[in-house]
């Protein structure tokens, strides 16, 4: 259990029998089976050939086509998202995935008449947001701290920062903040428990 090792080598450390140290292994007990299942799950698809780093926290995935072409960097979150692997899918490190996330990486040409499967591949950068049932098509670039608000439909690129939303997606006015320096996996239960006690 590789992840497991990341959370214990940095867990809070407090005062032997003190109240805090008492809830800080109840709550790591009770969350247990939770961390069990995620590491179970990267490991599963790191033995059909995806490409994980320990420290990204898997929900519960769907992964149809070849694992080889999924590629997940450190202290990355992915909820509950299907992923269609005809072509690479890379998603790099501190982006969060929300529940409901589809990702597509072959469509058919509409134009040619024997309707020809054709695929494209996905990268998502660092620190991106990817929020609730969004759909992301093949060919899409999302860049780094970029935002895709719930529901939207992207089909063309998004800049580094930018926030976009709708169906077509559309970039808003306002762009995210370029200090990012958080951990997404750092707010889940199970790691809380380890990290913060």
């Amino acid at each position: 259990m590789a992840g497991f090792s990341y959370l214990f080598k940095n867990r809070a450390v407090f005062p032997f029998a003190s109240y805090a140290h008492i809830k800080a292994w109840a709550k790591r007990f009770q969350t247990l089976p939770e961390l069990i299942r995620r590491n179970r799950r990267r490991s599963r698809l790191v033995k059909k050939g995806a490409c994980i780093d320990e420290r990204a926290e898997i929900g519960q995935v769907k992964a149809g086509g070849n694992k080889k072409n999924l590629k997940i960097g450190a202290y990355t979150f992915i909820g509950q998202v299907e992923f269609a692997l005809h072509d690479q899918i890379v998603i790099g490190e501190n982006v969060c995935v929300n529940d409901g996330v589809l990702f597509l990486t072959a469509s058919h040409d509409l134009k040619d008449p024997e309707w020809k499967h054709v695929k494209s591949p996905i990268i998502i950068e660092d620190y991106a947001w990817i929020c609730t049932n969004s759909i992301i098509l093949p060919g899409v670039r999302i860049g780094r701290g970029a935002v895709v608000g719930a529901g939207a439909v992207v089909s063309k690129n998004v800049g580094d920062y930018e926030i976009v939303a709708g169906n077509p997606a559309q970039v808003l006015t306002k762009k995210r903040t370029e200090k990012l320096e958080y951990n997404p996996c750092s707010f889940l239960a199970a790691n809380r428990a380890w990290l913060v006690g």
